[in-house]
């Protein structure tokens, strides 16, 4: 894809279906992306070319979903400047080993990390990002919120009558 501003890699394709929320977000909100698939483990140079490459191409966010091990994001957050999402997928132990494996990365080499299988958040994420430089694109991350709020607000007034109908 041309100019994506953002990459979503994940550490094979049966993760797809999972880390899908995030480009869809991205998608509604007008942001380019680019999903890729790449194994720190399987293919290390792919995943060191993707990362060193990224900022050259006017990337400004990786999103990295990865299970089990989940040495993606961290493997992309050492060997780039940029902001690095990452999502734990759930598979072995109920994504928590994914998780700590993502959360817990030593000093100097930051990932932003979203809860298991919250791909959604990771793309939510990295628009909050891009819109402190871009207007549009928190203009539309405003619309999402109050569209957002409306229906919690709707939801809760069902409820109430609901309620009023059961007493």
């Amino acid at each position: 894809m041309a100019n994506p501003q953002v990459v979503i890699a994940m550490g094979s394709a049966s993760d797809l279906p999972a880390m899908q929320p995030a480009a869809d977000v991205l998608g509604d909100l007008g942001v380019a992306v680019e999903v890729r698939v790449v194994s720190a483990h399987r293919t290390p140079e792919r995943a060191l070319e993707l990362a060193r490459g990224a900022a050259g191409r006017g990337v400004k966010v990786l999103i990295c979903g990865a299970g089990g091990a989940a040495h993606l994001a961290g493997v992309i957050a050492a060997h780039t400047t940029l902001p690095v999402i990452g999502v734990p997928l759930r598979r072995s132990l109920d994504g928590l080993d994914a998780l700590l494996a993502t959360v817990q990365m030593p000093p100097g080499v930051p990932v932003a990390t979203v809860g298991i299988d919250a791909a959604e958040n990771a793309g939510l994420l990295a628009a909050h990002i891009l819109g402190t430089s871009d207007p549009a694109v928190q203009a539309k991350l405003a619309t999402r919120r109050e569209a957002t709020a409306r229906k919690v607000a709707a939801d809760d007034d069902e409820a109430k009558k609901q309620r009023s109908r059961n007493l």
